[in-house]
């Protein structure tokens, strides 16, 4: 119960805590005093009610002394029992068996009380008679003796006097304590909620500028009022987002300038890649009829020039991407011949199975589309094990395009990782066949085609029995997009 008051404690809000601590103080401080208030008027009342009644008492008995005989009967008692009585009190007197009173009859006084008196002393109790709170004293009457000494004389007088005043001047001092501790408590929560107001201000304030700064808005700032500690904290989120925007401006210059050096150096690459490529044309036609080894070096170095051309086509197209000018060149156009056309280009119709609508019209990039699809069958062909399947689905919004091969599949630690730029899940192979942005170009195109909302995108998962699937989603009809967009 303990644990669950404290986790519903904690999820509660900073106004909601300091409204509840307040009140809490407040209540336990205006208990306390209040409390202590009461109890010590109700004491000093009924002590004053007490000592008077007993003072009064011990008065009107000294006025009947001396007795006129040791042993009083009933006419005698009466008179005690009367010289005690007044228009608030009534009396009984009691000598052995014979009792006279005035309304306070000897059965309605505690046994208690009763034989505190036989022992000679002054007592009295409050007790509840007829339902009106009383005050019973109780004395014996003491003879002196000719030497001087006292002895008790046998006989007892008792008075009962109401409180019914004392009770009410204490329910109205416990009313009075009550509505004072209202009034606490409601300041309580007045200031509680100014103190709230004066806290919380600051903090919605550091919360907006919090959100602002998650959002990129890296010159968010917050007004600093006063010293206190919510103003150091606002200047420390201040400090603390001017270095973070000086360090983002940084590594925005620098991300730039090896931007601007990866497609600057790609296209000084063209020109020499253009003759390289001429030369191992020759090369690749006269590597026949070379010796040994003077053929396969003439082989090694035509594959590695179309190597470094392919790679050096892929980092133009990655710094389209990053640097935003990517577009689409858009047409209406029918995909499942698209399908068709990529898988007969590059001779792969035998070793692909394909399930293919008879026809699927959308309006889509078709270089981009081409590029997607040749790079997903050629990675499940070069990667996976056959039979390496193809289908095609369509709805009114979207067209799915899914790749499969029953190999081993994608390790789940590499899995996440199949989209990244260069990602290689040895970290002992230092060379691929291919230029390991395929993917991540292939998932770039995928992502330009958008229809409001709607964006296109490229998943990997592994089958449940074996092998890999890659599925392109591309919304049917899209629109020119750009970097901005997405």
């Amino acid at each position: 119960m303990n644990r669950r008051w404290w986790n519903n404690r904690r999820s509660l809000g900073l106004r909601a805590r300091l409204l509840l601590a307040f009140v809490l103080l407040c209540l336990v401080t205006a208990t306390a005093v209040a409390g202590g208030i009461y109890v010590q008027a109700r004491n000093a009342i009924l002590q004053r009610a007490q000592d008077a009644a007993v003072e009064a008492m011990t008065s009107s008995l000294s006025d009947i002394y001396p007795l006129r005989s040791s042993t009083p009967g009933p006419a005698e008692l009466g008179e005690i029992a009367a010289a005690v009585t007044d228009r608030d009190s009534s009396a009984a007197a009691m000598y052995r068996d014979t009792s006279s009173s005035t309304g306070l009859t000897p059965t309605s006084i505690p046994e208690g009380l009763r034989q505190a008196v036989g022992d000679g002393d002054i007592a009295w109790q409050r007790v509840v008679r007829h339902g009106v709170p009383t005050l019973i004293i109780g004395t014996p009457l003491l003879t002196v003796q000719p030497d001087g000494t006292t002895r008790a004389s046998g006989i007892e007088v008792y008075s009962a006097r109401s409180l019914v005043s004392e009770q009410r001047s204490i329910n109205q001092l416990a009313t009075t304590a009550w509505t004072i501790s209202a009034g606490a408590l409601a300041l309580a929560i007045l200031l509680a909620l100014l103190a709230a107001r004066g806290v919380l201000r600051p903090a919605r304030e550091l919360g907006r500028a919090a959100q602002l700064l998650g959002t990129g808005e890296l010159r968010t700032r917050i007004a600093v009022r006063g010293s206190d500690e919510l103003a150091d904290v606002a200047r420390t989120f201040n400090n603390t987002a001017a270095e973070l925007e000086r360090h983002v401006e940084q590594l925005r210059a620098m991300e730039a300038d090896a931007r601007r050096f990866v497609a600057d150096v790609s296209h000084e690459l063209r020109t020499p890649l253009a003759a390289l490529a001429a030369v191992t044309d020759v090369l690749d036609e006269e590597a026949a009829h070379l010796p040994g080894h003077a053929g396969r070096a003439a082989r090694l170095v035509s594959q590695e020039a179309h190597n470094l051309s392919r790679l050096v086509n892929d980092l133009i197209e990655i710094s389209r991407f990053d640097s935003g000018v990517a577009a689409l060149e858009l047409d209406e156009m029918d995909v499942t011949a698209l399908v068709h056309a990529t898988l007969r280009t590059r001779g792969w119709v035998e070793r692909v199975d394909s399930d293919l609508p008879t026809t699927t019209m959308a309006r889509l990039d078709p270089r981009r589309v081409d590029v997607i699809i040749a790079n997903l069958v050629g990675n499940a062909l070069r990667h996976g094990e056959p039979p390496v399947s193809v289908r095609l689905h369509a709805d009114a919004e979207w067209i799915a395009f899914e790749v499969r091969d029953h190999g081993p599949g994608v390790d789940p630690s590499v899995l996440p990782h199949v989209f990244d730029r260069f990602y290689k899940a040895d970290a002992a192979r230092t060379r691929s066949d291919g230029s390991g942005l395929g993917l991540a170009i292939a998932r770039e195109n995928a992502r330009l085609h958008r229809d409001g909302e709607n964006q296109g995108d490229l998943t990997a998962a592994n089958a449940l029995d074996s092998g890999a699937v890659f599925t392109m989603r591309l919304p049917r009809r899209a629109h020119q997009s750009s970097e901005e967009d997405q």
